[in-house]
């Protein structure tokens, strides 16, 4: 239970360094010195200083979805474990609420877009719903092929069995990569550096938020890479230590890995074209349903 604690308290902390070590990453292939490391927490210490602006059709639906952008993740952080580290709370069927609280708070961001009245925000969140109709189903298809293989319906146990790679895990994991990429606007998904409304995704459905709601956003963005790198990183890298400190430090090392390798990715690949996101999320989902029929009939 510490060693879960201190989990929670990590991720609270050290998210926002994932994206730093993405721009890293980045700038090295680019050949660039790049921003420094704790840029992000440069940028959310700025924004906490402002103050926010709210349009005069805004209701408090636009108001809270800030707020449920930080906590949707922050209740993920304590049902997940990291690696060989049980969660914080675990119990049967907790993947199911993970599942749940992700399309909650992607529920309340589309509401708040919305909300605004604005053409390209409403065009935003269409193009939202359109993607979660396809992640949502691989992202439970492929717990459930790793539910199915540790015959147990709680994160913890899942994670607490796996300790070789096989091929549920291999297809899931593959699963879970194209799920952190779509889940988080990376490339080849979504670019988050553009401000083209055209092309964007997640980035212009808060074109309207400021100041510590943006803020709000961020860090809850920060926080959802991180429960998705746990996810990938443990079971591509299941490790198990002779202490909680040793597998925390070694789950912890396969977060940073995780943003690592999401940065060469972003690195190496170009942004495909809107038409064929939904081929990408397909394949995602033929993955994560062959993981789950191998272990059902193999």
């Amino acid at each position: 239970m510490p060693a879960s604690a201190a989990h929670v308290v990590l991720a609270l902390c050290l998210a926002p360094l994932l994206q730093g070590v993405i721009n890293k990453v980045k700038a090295f292939f680019g050949g660039r010195r790049g921003q420094p490391l704790l840029q992000p927490y440069h940028d959310m210490a700025r924004l906490l200083r402002k103050g926010a602006v709210y349009g005069k059709i805004t209701t408090w639906v636009f108001k809270i979805s800030s707020l449920a952008a930080v906590a949707g993740p922050v209740l993920l952080l304590t049902l997940l474990p990291l690696g060989a580290v049980p969660a914080m709370l675990s119990f049967s069927g907790d993947l199911i609420l993970m599942v749940y609280t992700l399309a909650a708070v992607r529920f309340l961001m589309v509401l708040a877009a919305l909300d605004t009245g604005s053409a390209f925000e409403g065009m935003g969140a269409s193009r939202e719903v359109l993607l979660a109709a396809l992640s949502e189903t691989s992202f439970m298809l492929s717990l459930a092929a790793l539910a199915a293989a540790a015959g147990s319906f709680s994160l913890s146990d899942i994670f607490q069995g796996m300790d070789s790679v096989t091929p549920v895990s291999v297809m899931s994991a593959g699963a879970l990569l194209i799920l952190l990429l779509a889940e988080n606007a990376r490339i080849p998904v979504d670019d988050p550096r553009t401000h083209l409304e055209l092309t964007m995704i997640h980035e212009v459905m808060v074109l309207d938020h400021c100041g510590v709601d943006l803020c709000f956003i961020q860090y809850g963005a920060a926080l959802k890479l991180w429960v998705f790198a746990a996810l990938f990183s443990g079971i591509c890298m299941p490790f198990r230590g002779t202490s909680p400190a040793e597998d925390l430090l070694a789950g912890l090392a396969g977060v940073f890995i995780t943003a690592a390798a999401a940065g060469v990715i972003e690195s190496t690949m170009a942004r495909i074209r809107m038409p064929r996101l939904p081929e990408m999320l397909a394949l995602a989902s033929v993955l994560a349903l062959t993981a789950f029929l191998w272990e059902l009939l193999v």
